[in-house]
């Protein structure tokens, strides 16, 4: 047997597999991402004066009514749903824009005040700004209540 006989039989047998596989695998890969979800792409930026975390979040085709977005200590969560879009009659080849509902949550690197936070929407685009928590630079005295005595037992 030659060599090109061998590597035709190898590209058919690999095409063979592909088309066998691709109708099970495919239509799984395709119904888990439907029900579980996906994680939107976003970039997490420090800068400005005074001085704030910027997170742009991609939620092409998303209604902005089924968006949320809550701060809590210097975690930054956004949630939402992008709708399944209609399949009737269609024959897809390839499916990559991802649907259902999604919650991304961001760890941010230093504190923000939340009471100070913005949205924006624009072309697809979440951004969100948060102000950086400014510093105490006094320290702060702790009283210490000296009502209240301690009992030590030996034992």
């Amino acid at each position: 047997m030659s060599e090109r006989d061998l590597f035709a039989n190898f590209a058919r047998m690999r095409r063979e597999m592909d088309e066998m596989l691709s109708g099970t695998w495919g239509r799984a890969t395709y119904i888990s991402r439907r029900s579980s979800g996906f994680s939107p792409n976003v970039d997490v930026y420090y800068s400005g004066d005074p001085q704030r975390a910027v997170v742009k979040c991609d939620l092409a085709g998303i209604d902005l009514a089924t968006v949320g977005i809550e701060v809590s200590g210097r975690q930054l969560t956004i949630v939402g749903e992008r709708p399944v879009q209609e399949t009737e009659g269609r024959v897809y080849q390839q499916v990559e824009i991802p649907t259902g509902p999604f919650r991304h949550v961001i760890e941010l690197q230093v504190d923000v005040d939340s009471e100070q936070a913005t949205a924006t929407y624009d072309d697809g685009v979440l951004r969100v700004e948060l102000p950086l928590r400014e510093e105490s630079e006094e320290a702060t005295r702790v009283p210490v209540d000296r009502s209240r005595k301690r009992r030590v037992i030996d034992g």
